[in-house]
């Protein structure tokens, strides 16, 4: 992210620097946090987390320069209470040599099954129970960057990348919407499965970096909340459009703008509020947003650190008992500082607003 930093001034907002302890006190602190478990490597780079009962689960590694490490990407199952690692689930059918390969986020169904984001594979599903695999969606199309002499599905993103699905929700009647980073594209897959289609592109969800990024339905369902982590100003956006079978670009409403910070993953809490994942160092950490989209609180690592305890966080779900759980993606110090990787546990006097959890085929 170096080369984008000269693009960010500083904004005045108000921060509550977090309070790291080595465990979670019985009386937390608004914004204390604490190591809740450790990513293992090789791999590493965690993104994806979803908690169902006393489990919860994560995802990766989605970063690149995985081409020659030669390792599955993985599920990591742990235990909510102790942070234990308690099963390793890799991914099968990967090109793990010589091409990139990545998981990236979770969600469940109502059935329980747990549905991952593979750059390769497309949208897997695995049994938990039997911890078999299966696929859900074929791999997202590469699709060419849009021209007014060319015809057919395109990309309003430029150059031509290739496809990087990133974060996924259902709705109630069972479709998946999938955000695409770097084709400023949110995919709709039918319930049940099958190939992705097009519900909404955008030149504004586009990027030099990464563009559109977490999504989350909104607590009422009208709405489908995503971030764009940095546009072409190198300015990060929450966005909003409601949730119909095909959102106009007049649809598209701004909520919330980050002159700094890098937003990434977000969930909605039921107290309203959204909690939005920042990963831009300096900004590290967890932004609170109103209904109304302005900030209520932001979360950050304390005095001058850039990389302690958030160290460019990814994503993060509730565990029921008042806290977000956030993982430490360690883009760029993981390398050098493995035990970064990381599921931090931060008190934020708040539980998860209901996500969709439909039955689907």
């Amino acid at each position: 992210m170096t080369p984008f930093l000269k693009l960010f001034a500083l904004a005045a907002v108000a921060v509550t620097s977090a309070v790291v302890v080595p465990f979670q006190a019985a009386a937390a602190a608004y914004g204390e946090v604490s190591v809740l478990a450790q990513v293992p490597i090789p791999n590493g780079f965690p993104e994806g987390i979803a908690v169902r009962g006393n489990r919860f689960y994560v995802a990766g590694p989605a970063t690149l320069g995985t081409v020659f490490n030669g390792r599955p990407s993985r599920v990591f199952e742990y235990d909510v209470a102790t942070g234990a690692l308690l099963r390793t689930l890799e991914t099968q059918g990967e090109q793990v040599f010589g091409a990139e390969h990545a998981n990236s986020c979770l969600t469940f169904d109502g059935a329980g099954r747990l549905y991952v984001l593979n750059n390769q594979l497309g949208t897997f599903r695995l049994d938990l129970g039997s911890a078999v695999q299966s696929s859900y969606t074929p791999p997202y199309p590469n699709l060419r960057p849009c021209s007014p002499f060319g015809s057919g599905p395109c990309s309003p993103s430029f150059p031509n990348l290739p496809a990087l699905p990133n974060d996924l929700a259902f709705d109630d009647a069972g479709n998946l919407y999938v955000t695409d980073s770097l084709q400023a594209t949110i995919w709709r897959v039918p319930a049940g499965g099958g190939a992705p289609q097009i519900w909404f592109q955008d030149s504004r969800l586009a990027s030099p970096y990464v563009g559109v990024n977490g999504l989350r339905i909104s607590p009422d369902r009208s709405r489908i909340f995503f971030t764009v982590t940095l546009d072409f100003l190198g300015i990060g956006h929450v966005y909003s459009l409601p949730l119909v079978a095909a959102p106009q670009a007049g649809d598209l409403v701004e909520f919330h703008r980050y002159f700094a910070g890098a937003p990434d993953g977000i969930a909605f809490g039921a107290s309203g509020k959204l909690y939005v994942v920042l990963a831009l160092p300096g900004q590290n950490g967890i932004s609170v947003l109103n209904p109304d989209g302005s900030e209520f609180a932001r979360i950050g690592n304390p005095g001058l650190s850039l990389i302690s305890p958030f160290d460019s966080p990814a994503n993060l779900a509730f565990d029921g008992l008042g806290n977000a759980l956030v993982t430490n993606h360690a883009f760029a110090t993981g390398l050098l500082l493995p035990n970064h990787f990381q599921v931090l546990k931060v008190f934020v006097d708040d539980v998860a607003s209901p996500l969709v959890e439909p039955l689907v085929p």
